[in-house]
């Protein structure tokens, strides 16, 4: 007989507990050990909730003297000494941390909001506790966290004035169109939360439905899922995001499989006031995860020097530093811009010429990899999905090749499909794939995305317009790119009946190509 799930959560809690404990006191180094002690408390969050909390304070603090306040909600399943390590460096830097354990998970009481009003309400009950129990700055209040903790931290800098600056970490902006872009379910993303949240939390009944109806592609459910997540989404603040005046500082991974980048960097061109935008190899969280075991980390390192400009008024250059910051997932330094919009200096366009008919319902060997291992591959190995080319089956898999390229292409940004469909079912799915193939005709995987359409005209065409994923990718002299469209990959549910075929054309008047975003040569 298997655990009970309240065993499960104990066991997973001493794991994790203890795994992050030791990666601190071996990762810390002596000077960040200097801060004070850190305090188990309880909190009353919005309704009375208990929040379990972990308080650092500066060495020697008295009462006499008021420090910067930083906020750090934890990550989806993560107990509240995720951040233990950063908190001590911080605290030793001259901050008051306080961190705590979200709503629904671990040892905090109520049910999981998924970074709802109860849990922005949540942040500001933090924020008054640390002002009325803590020597916090009531003038300078920063948030921040990794994952869930980041987008609840954007999502209370759109709701309390209070807050000055924000460093959001592999979150989003867009929680839709993170995990059901181009209309389709990210089925691997949703199930690996799903599954952490519950054995590491409580689920409410209406994440349980919003699962549940998610698996299940209801149609007459789909606006009331758009609509939950709307309310869930900084880019529906973004207004008042702007108002308030927070700097706001964004982090993430190209790889990201739960939260890709393009919603970030969409989000990042609509707020006016101080930001930052930091893109690198990796998947979701991993940029970050060695700093939350005391280790040098980039993201850390700025984010650190990001409060200490924004709230402690450092002059240490963050402010004049290009804000766009670029890692390619090729190559090892850092790239700057002044906005996301210089990051693609030109586009090449690939015509997609013919006219090519598909067979659904088989993979036929494209695929955008495995949540987390692909994308971790390609950050420490850069050795990302891989598919040989010519041997894709052509029944089941499009496929289009640009011509060999006499110099590196150093793709920066966001390629587009546009592209005529003809399909002989009322639905369907397509996944796009954007490949970097060598002389023997081994394509790595450079971006893709899904596509999904419901209630059209069998056997009429139609335009589709497709963003694949933002990626920075340098492909080499002598190498050329292809386009490859199938209709199943293991990360996404796909809606093709069985048996249904998908045409692409390319009319004369509205001809079909990917545009492909390069850097400047």
């Amino acid at each position: 007989m298997g655990l009970p799930r309240k065993a499960l959560r104990t066991t997973a809690v001493g794991a994790v507990s203890a795994t992050l404990v030791a990666g601190s006191a071996l990762g810390l180094t002596p000077a960040a050990q200097a801060a004070d002690a850190v305090r188990f408390v309880d909190i009353s969050g919005d309704g009375g909730t208990v929040l379990k909390a972990n308080v650092i304070t500066p060495t020697g603090a008295d009462g006499t003297h008021r420090y910067p306040l930083l906020v750090l909600p934890t990550s989806w399943g993560l107990p509240q000494i995720e951040y233990l390590a950063q908190a001590q460096k911080l605290a030793n830097s001259g901050y008051v941390v306080v961190s705590y354990n979200v709503r629904g998970f671990w040892q905090s009481g109520g049910e999981i909001d998924v970074a709802g009003p109860a849990d922005t309400a949540d942040a500001s009950k933090v924020i008054d506790w640390a002002l009325a129990n803590t020597p916090s700055d009531a003038q300078h209040i920063g948030m921040a966290g990794v994952s869930y903790g980041a987008g609840i931290s954007l999502l209370a800098a759109a709701k309390d004035q209070r807050i000055k600056a924000v460093a959001s970490l592999s979150g989003w902006s867009d929680l839709i169109g993170s995990i059901y872009s181009g209309r389709t379910q990210h089925v691997q993303a949703a199930a690996l939360l799903d599954g952490a949240s519950l054995v590491t939390g409580r689920q409410s009944p209406e994440i349980r439905s919003i699962f549940d109806d998610f698996y299940a592609s209801d149609l007459s459910r789909e606006q009331d899922i758009i609509n939950w997540g709307k309310k869930r989404s900084a880019a529906t603040y973004v207004d008042q995001l702007n108002k308030n005046g927070a700097a706001v500082m964004m982090a993430n991974a190209w790889g990201d499989t739960i939260f890709p980048p393009n919603s970030y960097a969409d989000f990042y061109e609509k707020l006016t006031g101080p930001k930052r935008l930091e893109l690198r190899p990796g998947d979701h969280a991993t940029a970050e995860l060695t700093g939350l075991f005391g280790l040098p980390n980039d993201v850390w390192t700025d984010t650190e020097r990001w409060f200490d400009h924004y709230l402690k008024g450092a002059d240490n250059g963050v402010d004049r530093e290009q804000p766009v910051r670029l890692k390619s997932r090729s190559s090892g330094g850092y790239e700057g811009y002044p906005d996301w919009k210089s990051v693609a200096a030109t586009e090449r366009k690939i015509a997609l010429g013919g006219t090519t008919t598909i067979h659904t319902n088989v993979d036929s060997g494209a695929d955008g990899g495995i949540i987390f291992l692909s994308s971790i591959l390609d950050q420490v190995a850069q050795v990302p999905p891989i598919a040989s080319i010519p041997l894709l089956p052509r029944r089941w898999a499009a496929v289009w090749q640009s011509e060999k390229y006499a110099d590196a292409q150093h793709v920066r940004g966001t390629a587009k499909l546009h592209t005529t469909l003809t399909p002989t079912e009322e639905s369907g799915t397509l996944v796009a794939y954007l490949y970097d193939v060598g002389p023997l005709g081994l394509g790595k995987l450079v971006s893709n995305a899904p596509y999904t359409f419901h209630g059209l005209t069998p056997g009429k065409p139609f335009g589709v317009d497709l963003e694949l994923y933002s990626t920075a990718y340098d492909v080499p002299a002598g190498h050329r790119l292809a386009l490859v469209v199938d209709t199943v990959d293991p990360l996404y549910i796909e809606h093709n009946p069985s048996g249904a075929r998908l045409t692409f054309s390319s009319p004369a008047n509205d001809p079909s190509y990917v545009s492909i975003p390069l850097r400047e040569q």
